[in-house]
């Protein structure tokens, strides 16, 4: 399923020949001429007009909900003859969240609540303290278990529904792809800042809070122009790590006429482009995938950015975190310079 969110890497070379089913305005034969788009009823702007494959009826990329902001690789049915169908609810029976999250059973869920990882009371830190320093904060959890089975329920429903299995880490050494002795933080050009040794150890101890099921405060709902997306369900501090951005890592030049890559990001922006890397989340992923981009060439949009997405060099390695820039509110919804720092691709199409 094709969503609003796209990847934040090197935008397509325009040198590049268009991807199938993609026209451009000059080369339209008189049979195509009299296609409009049902949405709106005009046939113009062909170069962004989708055929389906079943129906042949057409359809413009923006006109489409939720938008696409890309021509999709291969055969496209449009949403009347789609077989892939937005499921409404994932069961919340226990035992079922468990295993699509491999939660660890032997662990109890209450067993890390107060805890920083090392078995000590978690620091009750303060802000301002936290501000100075430019120390990350662990996410909080919801106290209540079932509203954080409702939290799951909702990404498990997303994940399905884009037919995406459940990861919280980089995954390497699928055949053809980019092993992990790719990912050498040393390898930056530029925009990776090292992650200190107590941040280091705040994002550990949020991955052994997911690992017992302790989630970050987020619900994953679907809007009918955006696609899924994300909305915190309780107040979050500025400066707290919300998720790190993970799928399977794969090298730059692999990827680079993926017209279809669905939330490819930058992981390592290398000096020789030939080992630059890129995080696919279309496999593998976590909640990561479904928080959207802003559109940055607006003032409106540049004001609803609450996150930031920072590439950290972690022991070595390169990794990427989404962390709150500023205090985010319960029912607000998450939202993310796509960008970053190489501000090469166009996000005029976000909201």
């Amino acid at each position: 399923m094709a969503v609003l969110r796209r990847r934040r890497t090197q935008a397509p070379n325009p040198s590049v020949d268009p991807p199938p089913y993609a026209a451009t305005d000059s080369d339209v034969s008189d049979s195509d001429s009299d296609t409009v788009c049902e949405e709106c009823g005009s046939g113009e702007q062909p170069a962004k007009l989708l055929l389906c494959d079943q129906c042949d009826k057409g359809f413009h990329l923006f006109c489409l909900r939720p938008i696409l902001v890309s021509v999709p690789k291969g055969r496209w049915f449009c949403p009347s003859c789609s077989k892939h169908k937005i499921p409404t609810s994932f069961p919340l029976v226990q035992t079922k969240i468990i295993d699509f999250f491999r939660i660890k059973r032997s662990l109890d869920l209450t067993q890390i609540s107060d805890s920083d990882g090392t078995g000590k009371k978690r620091r009750k830190t303060s802000l301002v303290m936290s501000k100075k320093k430019r120390k990350l904060l662990p996410y909080n959890p919801s106290k209540d278990l079932h509203r954080r089975l409702e939290q799951m329920a909702s990404l498990a429903t997303a994940l399905k529904a884009s037919g995406t299995e459940f990861s919280n880490d980089l995954t390497y050494n699928k055949p053809g792809m980019a092993p992990r002795s790719a990912n050498e933080a040393v390898l930056e050009k530029g925009g990776m800042q090292i992650l200190s040794k107590e941040d280091t150890e705040t994002l550990s101890f949020c991955k052994k809070m997911m690992d017992c099921g302790e989630c970050p405060p987020l619900m994953v709902v679907f809007d009918p122009y955006e696609g899924f997306t994300v909305e915190a369900d309780k107040f979050i501090k500025d400066l707290t790590i919300i998720t790190e951005y993970v799928g399977d890592v794969d090298y730059l030049k692999n990827r680079e006429n993926d017209y279809d890559g669905d939330s490819m990001m930058t992981l390592l922006h290398a000096s020789d482009p030939s080992k630059c890397l890129v995080i696919c989340p279309d496999r593998l992923s976590n909640i990561a995938r479904f928080i959207s981009g802003i559109n940055n060439h607006t003032p409106e949009g540049r004001k609803k950015q609450n996150l930031k997405c920072v590439r950290y060099n972690v022991r070595g390695e390169a990794r990427v975190l989404l962390v709150a820039n500023r205090d985010i509110s319960k029912g607000e919804r998450l939202y993310y310079d796509y960008n970053g720092y190489e501000h090469e691709y166009p996000t005029e199409h976000f909201v």
